[in-house]
């Protein structure tokens, strides 16, 4: 799962772009939008991180609006939200998954608006727990994995000063939701958009893809330029997300190549093979890596330090470290590295025998 304070960021390091075919060079500005396909219109929101915006989707449902994704609960994007949504109100909220720059304004949304929330169980969930579990426990057991996992007390600190900053991006969540299943239809404006899980960066990511349109509304599962997050975080220290992940992907390989891509992050695109392949093989590529840097017995730490590149700030440390434990874990449940706990408790891994 990913650190509770995670903006959806995608992973640091960029893997390589295949040629794509962008049909927007550009954004829409601030508060417009943009028709990308009939009935469906862009909308870019700012997020205050070094990634700093997200991509929300308006989908044209007779005299109103279904939104999907809600950006980071800023003043900032409220104020744009009145504007976009002053001629068509939202009657329903979509939120792929709970991240604060997606699930950070549904609850003024339906406060506002009066609209219906949907969201998978697992994103509801995670969401609640993020925003009201006990900040002091969490954050303990958050530094203590990391400090098990190679952390020195100096970067450990600087986590505690930093805290939990979900509740920053996601100020209130709605009271009641409803649950999206994959396979379910969503019927909006006349048209089916079916629901398809994946897994990985998030437990259980909702994409919507609609066939008589060739759109789908990727969220950040499928990214244009770089690859999303993918991590192992305290609340599951065994969890493989690394191999949920690359199995969604294999599940989106049935869509037509020319589906129009809309994700949360970069410009829409077509070339959905392409961009499939090229994230399977940068994941490939990371795996040889700490194969590699395990002939030695390493800590986590020590893969970050070889995944990525040296200045990391603190904000994307939590990240690289998770993202370094999903690569570990695929490995160490292959049976390809081991684990053993030195008396000081930090935990180091190697190559199989």
């Amino acid at each position: 799962m990913p650190p509770l304070d995670q903006t959806a960021a995608p992973t640091i390091a960029p893997a390589s772009a295949p040629a794509l075919d962008f049909p927007w060079a550009e954004p829409p500005a601030p508060a417009t939008t943009i028709e990308v396909a009939p009935g469906v219109r862009w909308v870019r929101m700012p997020l205050p991180f070094r990634l700093n915006h997200i991509n929300l989707w308006l989908l044209a449902d007779g005299d109103h609006t279904v939104v999907v994704d809600c950006g980071y609960g800023l003043s900032e994007t409220r104020d744009h939200w009145r504007t976009i949504l002053a001629e068509r109100p939202p009657t329903r909220v979509l939120v792929t998954h709970f991240h604060p720059d997606h699930m950070g304004n549904a609850g003024w949304l339906s406060e506002t608006y009066g609209a219906e929330v949907a969201t998978t169980e697992s994103e509801w969930l995670w969401a609640h727990y993020a925003r009201y579990g006990d900040p002091v426990t969490e954050l303990d057991e958050r530094l203590a994995f990391y400090r098990a996992h190679g952390l020195d007390a100096t970067r450990l600190d600087a986590l505690r000063n930093r805290g939990n900053w979900y509740p920053q991006g996601v100020p209130t969540l709605p009271r009641h939701y409803r649950r999206l299943r994959d396979g379910d239809i969503e019927m909006i404006g006349g048209r089916r958009w079916r629901v398809v899980i994946g897994r990985g960066h998030a437990p259980e990511h909702a994409m919507l893809h609609c066939a008589e349109l060739d759109v789908l509304i990727a969220g950040d599962q499928v990214l244009p330029k770089i690859t999303p997050n993918v991590s192992v975080q305290h609340p599951e220290p065994l969890a493989n997300p690394l191999k949920l992940f690359l199995q969604s992907l294999e599940r989106l390989r049935n869509l037509p190549d020319d589906t129009l891509v809309l994700p949360s992050h970069g410009l829409p695109f077509r070339g959905l093979k392409a961009r499939l392949d090229a994230m399977s093989d940068h994941h490939d590529d990371r795996l040889a890596e700490v194969m590699d840097a395990c002939a030695r017995p390493c800590t986590a730490i020590d893969i970050v330090r070889v995944m990525f590149r040296p200045d990391l700030d603190i904000h994307q440390l939590g990240f690289a470290l998770g993202e370094a434990l999903a690569h570990i874990r695929l490995l160490e449940a292959d049976g390809r590295l081991t684990r053993a706990t030195d008396p000081d408790g930090v935990i180091r891994f190697l190559r199989a025998a």
